[in-house]
């Protein structure tokens, strides 16, 4: 996926100025973010905050299908403005707006019925010597202590909150939010393959109380996508 542009079925990402590329975890996040909020039987247009835009991905899933209006902020100038370019593009983009800040000071106060974030990754792990790789790869510019501050701080009392996690960081995430008032009630544990280790997780924190729904999505099974990755990703993914 190095290329400099990712084709969906209704909306193309270019992404050459982009340090984080389109991935599979990260279409797989967008797609069940999807269908966490088409649960939510909303009646209205919904507000939306994207922390940590990058190309615009997440932004794009969830306007191709929920009716919301999305603030897209995102830190690094030149990625936030391929993602403005990116929704520009889209036929559906005119609901998103772009924001070129750092979210820990931004000032808003706005508050959100849904966050979404895919955010740095691998805080105690080598850095490589790509500054733009590194601030979007690695908790350099924000932490997860500082996004579920941040959850706590944006979202509407009955709104909810999804986050994209090493699988390994998934305990320490649950607890921070806890510290924080936020309840957990989704998660989707992933694997490459059945006989592989979790590598990803997917978190869904709400102020209110929720049954918790917890499942494991595999995205191939002896080579071939699983029926649960296909009905997430029909609607964005040419091959399906």
């Amino acid at each position: 996926m190095s290329n400099h542009y990712f084709q969906f079925k209704q909306f193309k990402i270019e992404q050459e100025h982009c340090a984080m590329k389109v991935c599979t975890d990260a279409c797989l996040f967008g797609a069940w973010c999807v269908e966490l909020l088409a649960a939510q039987n909303y009646s209205r247009q919904i507000k939306v905050l994207d922390i940590g835009t990058g190309t615009g991905l997440l932004s794009l899933i969830l306007s191709q299908e929920i009716d919301c209006s999305i603030d897209a902020i995102e830190i690094d100038e030149a990625a936030a403005k391929q993602a403005a370019n990116n929704f520009s593009a889209a036929s559906f983009g005119s609901n998103i707006k772009t924001i070129t800040a750092d979210i820990t000071n931004w000032d808003s106060n706005n508050r959100y019925d849904c966050i979404i974030t895919n955010p740095p990754f691998f805080e105690n792990d080598l850095l490589s010597t790509d500054s733009k790789r590194n601030l979007a790869l690695h908790s350099t510019a924000l932490n997860l202590k500082e996004i579920a501050a941040i959850i706590e701080k944006k979202i509407t009392l009955d709104g909810i909150a999804a986050i994209l996690v090493p699988f390994h960081r998934k305990e320490s995430m649950i607890q921070l939010a806890q510290e924080k008032g936020l309840l957990l009630f989704a998660n989707a544990d992933i694997k490459q393959t059945p006989t592989h280790p979790h590598f990803r997780t997917f978190l869904a924190f709400s102020k209110k109380a929720k049954t918790l729904q917890s499942e494991e999505i595999i995205i191939q099974d002896n080579r071939v996508y699983t029926e649960r990755f296909i009905n997430l990703l029909k609607n964005y993914y040419l091959a399906f």
